[in-house]
């Protein structure tokens, strides 16, 4: 039984993404209305946090997506986005009313997506859409960032199988 379970837990961190397995990082960030989301807020609540750009197509695309996601889990699963500079309060204000997104929308300096992303000099990139899986007791338990070979995971559903995952 030990082996089968070592077996398991060797399994789940290999499927995790690399930023995955720890404990999530505390926040407290303004949205665009100026109330602030601190991430005690969500515990026993599954987060997904995703960071993203206002003019960003993949983004764009992906917030129908969150947006569902918020509706079919509702009460179960939150939803913030998170955006850097050069992104304004105007801009995100004017992507909220172009894609009738309600997902909070955080402004962060840095220093959040820093702690997320292991920004380094070594690893200085930040890509977009990125997304975190944040579990009731405040684990990330996956991450995805865009790429040739995430490119499926953001144009289908299958952010829905990892939140199902998360909610047995």
């Amino acid at each position: 039984m030990r082996v089968f379970l070592s077996l398991l837990f060797s399994l789940t961190v290999l499927t995790a993404g690399d930023l995955s397995n720890r404990r999530a990082p505390g926040f407290s960030l303004p949205d665009q209305s100026q109330k602030e989301h601190d991430l005690q807020d969500y515990r026993g609540k599954v987060l997904i946090i995703e960071w993203m750009q206002t003019t960003c197509p993949h983004c764009i695309a992906f917030s129908s997506t969150l947006e569902e996601a918020k509706v079919k889990y509702k009460g179960r699963v939150e939803v913030l986005s998170v955006v850097l500079p050069p992104d304004t309060l105007d801009n995100v204000r004017k992507y909220i009313k172009e894609h009738k997104t309600t997902v909070p929308v955080l402004f962060d300096s840095g220093q959040m997506t820093s702690s997320y992303l292991k920004i380094t000099p070594q690893n200085p990139n930040v890509v977009f859409p990125q997304i975190f899986l944040i579990d009731q007791t405040g684990m990330i338990r996956d991450n995805f960032k865009y790429s040739t070979s995430t490119e499926n995971f953001f144009q289908s559903k299958a952010l829905f199988t990892e939140i199902d995952k998360l909610l047995k």
